[in-house]
């Protein structure tokens, strides 16, 4: 695995997590909806039916919390490693561009614009840090 790659695992964690989330908030619209229920109609038939449903639901959801907080888990943990790792470099630089682009989310015109420097300087600073990160920890997983 590239150092980018490893890298880019931390935003692909927090997409994730932020659809895991969406999804969690479509189903709690969803068991609303199913919870619903016309309590003035005269109920003639004792089959719980829509209750069924209700409990699958709430079910679904609880499922899908613990999963969700599993991955916030990871995710903090993983973003805690390479933080570190970021912080390890020896280049100030490096470590100020990789932290921008990898755990900020920043584009690099956002990053040239902060750091004061042209774009293109900042993309070459973003490989070299790359290559520097790949050099000093071998062995990314």
């Amino acid at each position: 695995m590239t150092a980018k790659e490893y890298l880019q695992q931390l935003h692909k964690l927090d997409i994730i997590i932020q659809q895991k989330l969406q999804e969690r908030s479509d189903l709690q619209k969803m068991s609303v909806s199913i919870g619903s229920f016309d309590y003035t109609r005269e109920r003639v038939q004792t089959s719980p039916s829509n209750d069924a449903t209700f409990v699958k639901t709430v079910d679904k959801i609880v499922a899908i919390e613990t999963e969700i907080d599993n991955m916030i888990n990871h995710f903090v943990d993983q973003k805690h490693k390479m933080i570190n790792q970021i912080q390890g470099l020896q280049n100030d630089k490096y470590m100020d561009v990789l932290y921008k682009y990898y755990v900020e989310n920043k584009r690099l015109e956002q990053i040239a614009v902060e750091m004061n420097y042209t774009y293109q300087y900042v993309r070459e600073l973003h490989g070299l840090a790359l290559q520097e990160f790949e050099t000093t920890y071998t062995n990314l997983h």
